[in-house]
């Protein structure tokens, strides 16, 4: 095999391995920690030390430490975060939270310049265009990478399936189900709601070796980058310091296009934040019981990861205006589809529908806000897509910091209304950009690039 190619398989499996674990932990941390609203905080803390990481960690690490070691090392931060939900407590897991979002933006920062490298270096090898190799690479990553929210997912639903002390929920607790939520802990506390502390421990142990296989996978067999890589590895990483970094994120929003899209890009937050911090613990567990949580978000990651590969492909026939409406329209009909819904056992087909529907939509929101970023700042792809960072982390954090402290039909309302902004606000971008450039098409380089940069959950 391809020396390049294995490297890439190395990655993508050990990313595969650490996000199982991360993915199936987040869609649990509103149910499995709900006392005084523990686990939606510490998603909000794990996003907003996102934030301050990718302001200044990335470059500093991957110049002291390498591509590989900095990879390494992250990932021993998601496992941080596993070992603090064994025994969760404000000491414990907030610490934790903060570790995993200091070494969320090294990790992918690192992984996007290691593909990148390799990329480069067999283009050059081969006499081929390094992009094309480069974004072969990617789709190869990202085929296995996607995959890991159903394997996580799946994992918890299996080991909470093993509960003995499942019982019916009575009416009364259903009625607390849904939009109109009674806003106490019991809404997820039934006893066929709440597994065992065997049980839950177990799924920590097969998370927690899931993250060290991860490590030792790429300790063991990802290749260092090579002498006569280090050059192009240098090129690739002298870019400006930290407070030239800094500045540049915020003089991109001199850019009003920028500042038009900055409710589209929080947006993104904000449903994402939804589905895996409300719509998990108030409809699913609260009607279902936690067991079913796993099953739900394996439905919202398959066809989220379809209709990605999808969407990434006939944008080019459909562009991205018909898109953009399909997934407001859909995710309009949704949200007023949940303030009307009542959640109840006998309507099973009906928890899967919106999950469906969400990952739909995701898709969108993720490949095409991603293109439109990268279409219209091709010159300021770094300082654009920090900014996309940068306001999509805000929204995750706000999503997650108002989740115990409003009902659901109050989070509902607030999506509802960044949704008709940002749609407002995308409408006004493409007007402009229709009217500084009529019918212009978008040049493409052929050329080696520098790191590409994608869209995460961390």
């Amino acid at each position: 095999m391809e020396r390049n190619l294995k490297n890439v398989l190395v990655i993508s499996f050990g990313f595969l391995l650490l996000f199982t674990a991360y993915g199936g932990l987040q869609s649990l941390q509103s149910s499995l920690h709900s006392e005084e609203g523990l686990g939606v905080a510490s998603l909000s803390v794990v996003y907003a030390a996102l934030i301050l990481s990718s302001m200044f960690l990335p470059p500093i690490l991957i110049k002291k430490l390498g591509c590989k070691w900095t990879i390494a090392g992250s990932m021993c931060c998601y496992i941080a975060f596993s070992l603090g939900n064994f025994y969760a407590s404000w000491y414990t897991l907030i610490p934790t939270s903060v570790i995993l979002g200091l070494g969320g933006a090294p990790l992918w920062s690192a992984k996007c310049t290691y593909l990148t490298i390799a990329g480069n270096s067999y283009a050059e090898k081969a006499g081929k265009n390094g992009k094309d190799i480069i974004n072969q690479y990617f789709g190869v990553f990202f085929l296995i990478f996607q995959s890991s929210g159903i394997w996580g997912n799946l994992i918890s639903s299996l080991i909470f399936s093993q509960a003995s002390n499942k019982a019916e929920i009575s009416e009364e607790n259903l009625a607390c189900c849904g939009a109109y939520d009674c806003m106490t802990d019991t809404t997820n506390t039934t006893s066929s709601a709440e597994p065992s502390n065997s049980l839950i421990y177990t799924l920590l142990g097969i998370y927690t070796v899931s993250g060290v296989l991860a490590v030792l996978l790429i300790v063991v067999f990802l290749d260092q980058i090579k002498p006569d890589q280090a050059e192009t590895e240098k090129e690739i990483l002298e870019t400006p310091s930290f407070c030239s970094t800094f500045l540049a994120t915020f003089q991109h929003l001199k850019d009003k296009r920028q500042c038009l899209l900055i409710p589209l890009t929080m947006y993104s937050g904000f449903e994402q934040g939804f589905l895996s911090g409300d719509y998990t613990k108030t409809y699913v567990t609260c009607a279902l019981g936690i067991h079913y949580v796993g099953y739900v978000m394996i439905c919202f990651s398959s066809v989220n990861s379809l209709c990605s590969l999808l969407f990434g492909n006939i944008s080019q026939f459909t562009g991205r205006k018909l898109l953009f409406a399909l997934a407001a329209v859909t995710n309009t009909a949704c949200i007023i589809a949940l303030l009307l819904w009542k959640p109840h056992p006998k309507q099973l087909a009906v928890f899967f529908v919106f999950p469906a529907l969400w990952g739909l939509s995701d898709a969108i929101w993720q490949t095409q806000t991603n293109g439109l970023y990268g279409i219209l700042f091709e010159k300021h792809k770094e300082a654009a897509f920090a900014n996309y960072r940068l306001w999509e982390s805000f929204g995750f954090v706000i999503a997650f910091g108002y989740s115990t402290k409003l009902q659901v039909y109050i989070k509902l309302y607030i999506l509802l209304s960044v949704l008709v902004l940002s749609m407002v606000t995308y409408g006004a971008v493409e007007y402009l950009e229709a009217k500084s450039s009529p019918g212009t098409p978008t040049a493409t380089k052929k050329e080696n690039v520098g790191p590409l940069t994608e869209e995460t959950d961390t």
